[in-house]
């Protein structure tokens, strides 16, 4: 079948063109148990097996499910790491028949509570409902039965059920494990299917990883000439592809443990950021599978727009919510791409030139609603590197206000500068001469939070005392008035990536006695005094922003809950915007990289603390950015690299979507016809290449 039916709220919205097969688990063994016998393969049932007793075989596959006794018995070797999830769920069927995957939220006087159900074969379906500790416990379902948990159950998915029973088979109460092993096989014992990994049950792809692993494994059989060459081959070739969907299924199952952030979207924008949830469906992905659903997504978009903006926009041709404006104080960006700060190294004595011009200039000329400037520093000896920029003297506004001149003159964009300090990573080489090492020569005195070097290479930094966090202060202070002067929108305040605020919030680099050391409220009052400060001289019509880094990725470091108190602190002294990084605090830090890996930190932030958030960090596509906006995940977006590849990067995506309200130079006039020309036949040939490659989603009954 085609089709994911999400009800809440009482009301039931559909997405067409999803593609799914259901079998019962029992036809599908006997169906290999056949295959098996066909081959001569010898089967014992219910027969408990020793490994060791098994050592003359040429290879022992062991896949003995979640709760596997080869890979406890060798733990010391396969050294598997096992994540007990939150939330409580159960397995149980029902006669209620289904003709789409169906989720149900519903909310009582317990808690928030989800149900995914789907029909494995006639007249029989699967219903797994799934909740919060908390709310399993307030209604009891700690003491239960399974007839008491059906009795609950039944009455409170009564309208759903339709007067059709619920039926268990061993239906417990538990939590799901993540599973990952480090090492897959030892000697000539290989783990398969959820004895080496398992991936959560909202993406299913349990069986499917299994079966896949299989087939791998005979590849690699009969490729090699050896068992252990062909064990080596098989973890080689296989482990990638478990690992992307193993994160597809951690990020899909986290959706599901907050439950109290997506109930308070409305019913429209949480289909569409459970749909999205695991990445691997995206605003673009369903525009080509239901085109219906998501230009009711872009009307709803549009009229939320209206209303929260007091906008006019044309919610009968709504444009994608990419190209929606947004208001920071008495700021419009006429959308939501923003040009994330990317430090180029460039200057002269820290001033700008010929090369920032062009640089942010072409930005600016190609779309981006807002174009941010890279770190800007204090003074000469709080640089990264030696050809960083600065923003220190009067004699260097004429120089910034030829580039913010160009950009209100020239293009619709708004331009913010990004001021910082370096602290323990500065006095450092260009970043394509050695990132993060020190300079060969001509090193400057360093600061931070405490004594501790960045590197083994690096110099070890004066810890600063309260008259040189003072100096700094009113260096901050001189650069946020300069700013006015140099006519800036915006003006954002770097507190992450290890820099010199960054290393005061930061457990791993503050390691201070006093008060600015100690709890996370401590640590943060030094760059919070120094926020307060440059926020008195900024014009109070002009909004500010602050980078921070979500988590340090190292155990006993910042974490993402940590960075929500860090945002809720922010937002309580006039912060209007948090620019959500993560990491590059220490060398230590050990990163979970993948596509927009940082946005669920911005999607924290923006849901529990209710301010505006910019979400970044490996985002590349147009897609990318509507899929984070209309769910919902961040305000705006910010992309660096693929503007340095592609400075009209809002313009082409405007062609691809054929937004023609979006402004282009009038002197790009005639480049502008041909892209949206060009766009248009490209568009065609890629939804004709669709439609061919669709599969049939009608739905079949097996014999």
């Amino acid at each position: 079948w085609g089709g994911i039916d999400i009800t809440v709220r009482g009301r039931t919205i559909r997405s067409n063109g999803h593609g799914f097969c259901g079998m019962e688990r029992k036809h599908l063994l006997t169906i290999l148990q056949e295959r098996a016998r066909g081959l001569g393969v010898e089967m014992h049932f219910g027969a408990e097996v020793d490994v060791d007793a098994l050592s003359g075989h040429d290879l022992i596959v062991a896949c003995d499910g979640i709760n596997s006794r080869v890979r406890e018995k060798y733990a010391a070797h396969f050294r598997p790491q096992i994540d007990w999830r939150r939330n409580r769920f159960c397995w149980l069927g029902s006669t209620k028949p289904l003709d789409a995957f169906t989720f149900v939220f519903k909310k009582n006087e317990h808690g928030v509570w989800i149900l995914g159900a789907y029909q494995y074969k006639k007249g029989f379906s699967t219903w797994v409902p799934e909740c919060s500790e908390a709310t399993w416990r307030a209604a009891g379902l700690d003491k239960a039965n399974e007839h008491d948990t059906v009795a609950y159950l039944e009455k409170l998915f009564a309208e759903e059920l339709d007067g059709h029973p619920l039926l268990t088979n061993r239906s417990t109460w538990r939590t799901f494990p993540i599973i990952k092993n480090e090492r897959w096989f030892k000697n000539n014992v290989v783990l398969l299917g959820d004895a080496l990994h398992t991936a959560h049950y909202s993406i299913g792809s349990g069986t499917k990883l299994a079966m896949e692993d299989a087939i791998a494994l005979v590849d690699a059989v009969v490729t090699c000439k050896t068992v252990p060459a062909a064990l080596e081959r098989f973890e080689l070739i296989r482990r990638e592809e478990v690992e992307k969907t193993q994160h597809a299924a951690d990020v899909s199952l986290v959706w599901f443990e907050e439950p109290e952030r997506f109930w308070q979207l409305e019913p429209t924008q949480l289909t569409f950021s459970l749909l999205t949830r695991s990445k691997q469906i995206t605003y673009e992905n369903l525009r080509r599978r239901d085109p219906a659903y998501v230009k009711e997504l872009d009307s709803w978009w549009a009229h939320k727009a209206n209303a929260d903006l007091g906008l006019a926009i044309d919610e009968k041709a709504p444009p994608p919510p990419m190209f929606t404006p947004f208001k920071l104080r008495d700021m419009w960006l006429v959308n939501r791409v923003v040009v994330s700060p990317m430090n180029m190294y460039s200057a002269v004595d820290g001033t700008p030139g010929d090369f920032h011009l062009v640089h942010l200039g072409s930005f600016a000329l190609g779309g981006a609603g807002l174009v941010m400037v890279e770190t800007t520093h204090l003074a000469d000896d709080s640089k990264i590197t030696p050809g960083c920029l600065t923003l220190h003297s009067r004699d260097q506004v004429a120089a910034w206000r030829r580039i913010t001149d160009f950009v209100h003159q020239q293009s619709e964009a708004k331009i913010c500068i990004q001021l910082g300090h370096a602290g323990r990573k500065g006095s450092t080489r260009l970043g394509w001469e050695g990132m993060d090492l020190p300079l060969a020569q001509g090193n400057w005195p360093l600061v931070s939070a405490s004594p501790i070097p960045f590197r083994v290479e690096s110099q070890t930094p004066s810890e600063m005392d309260r008259a040189e966090m003072t100096r700094v202060r009113e260096q901050f202070v001189m650069a946020t008035q300069l700013a006015e002067e140099a006519h800036f929108d915006m003006v954002e305040l770097h507190m992450a990536h290890g820099y010199l605020l960054s290393s005061f919030i930061s457990p791993l680099t503050n390691r201070r006695g006093d008060a600015y050391g100690g709890s996370l409220a401590d640590r943060m009052r030094y760059p919070l005094e120094v926020f307060d400060a440059m926020r008195e001289v900024w014009p109070q019509n002009k909004p500010m922003s602050v980078r921070i880094s979500a988590t340090d990725w190292v155990d006993g470091g910042l974490t993402g809950a940590d960075a929500v108190v860090i945002a809720a602190m922010l937002k309580d002294h006039g912060v209007d915007l948090v620019d959500v990084s993560a990491g590059q605090t220490t060398m230590d830090a050990k990163p979970v990289y993948g596509r927009m890996f940082q946005t669920p930190f911005a999607d924290a932030i923006r849901s529990e603390v209710h301010v505006a958030t910019m979400a970044v960090g490996n985002i590349t596509t147009a897609d990318q950015v509507n899929t984070i906006v209309a769910s919902g995940r961040a305000d705006l977006v910010a992309l660096g690299r693929v503007h340095l590849t592609n400075p009209r990067f809002t313009l082409h995506a405007a062609a691809h979507y054929g937004y023609a309200a979006q402004t282009w130079p009038k002197p790009y006039g005639p480049g502008r016809d041909q892209a949206f020309r060009l766009a248009e036949r490209d568009n065609a040939d890629a939804q004709s290449l669709s439609a061919a490659a669709r599969p049939d989603l009608r739905i079949r009954q097996a014999p």
